[in-house]
């Protein structure tokens, strides 16, 4: 197995690498789909999440309510780190399951996990020597007008989940390759097909 572990901010255009790299023949494991999985309703994650934050983060139906928490967690840096407490273990285990998976079903697989926050979890034990990390980049700029126009997120909203992550610059300084996304859909795809080149030839 050759693991690529791929991280960017958020509307960094990581999405659309991943994607590419899928339609290569990659097997894409989303950090943030195993987040979901592991606070879905029954699970020990959303029990400990209520008991942390309260009634008001869940919905009616009983499943997490998001944008209530995101509303708390994105301004309290301590509500944050309490909430990455609960989950992450809980994400890595899963993590760990998958990727187990995919080499035993192919041990010449070429594994992408997806995880927005690389850099600021990387030094943790529980996380695996990556073979390569790449990182999607595009400037502050550029991700607030996305999260702008295509999230409806206020333009204050934007710059607090850019303020909640790590910077371009933290994110570099554990890169093995560097995608800059700040210009066309095109040349993000043709970065992306470059990297497929290189990596197929390692795998």
């Amino acid at each position: 197995m050759y693991l690529i572990g791929l991280t960017g901010g958020i509307a960094s255009g990581k999405s659309v690498v991943s994607r590419r790299l899928a339609e290569h023949g990659a097997v894409h494991i989303d950090a943030d789909g195993l987040a979901r999985e592991v606070v879905e309703p029954g699970t020990a994650g959303l029990a400990a999440i209520a008991e942390r934050f309260g009634a008001s983060v869940i919905a009616p139906d009983g499943s997490l309510d998001r944008p209530a928490l995101g509303a708390i967690i994105f301004t309290d840096p301590a509500a944050r780190a309490d909430l990455n407490a609960i989950t992450h273990p809980a994400i890595q285990d899963l993590a760990h399951e998958r990727m187990d998976t995919a080499a035993r079903a192919n041990p010449h697989a070429v594994v992408v996990y997806d995880v927005p926050l690389l850099a600021e979890r990387l030094s943790d034990d529980g996380y695996h020597r990556f073979d390569l990390v790449v990182v999607v980049e595009a400037t502050d700029e550029t991700r607030v007008g996305r999260l702008v126009e295509i999230r409806g997120l206020s333009h204050d909203e934007a710059e607090k989940r850019l303020a909640s992550q790590a910077s371009n610059a933290d994110r570099r300084a554990i890169a093995d390759v560097v995608i800059d996304s700040d210009g066309t859909l095109d040349e993000t795809l043709r970065q992306t097909d470059e990297l497929w080149k290189t990596v197929s030839a390692r795998a």
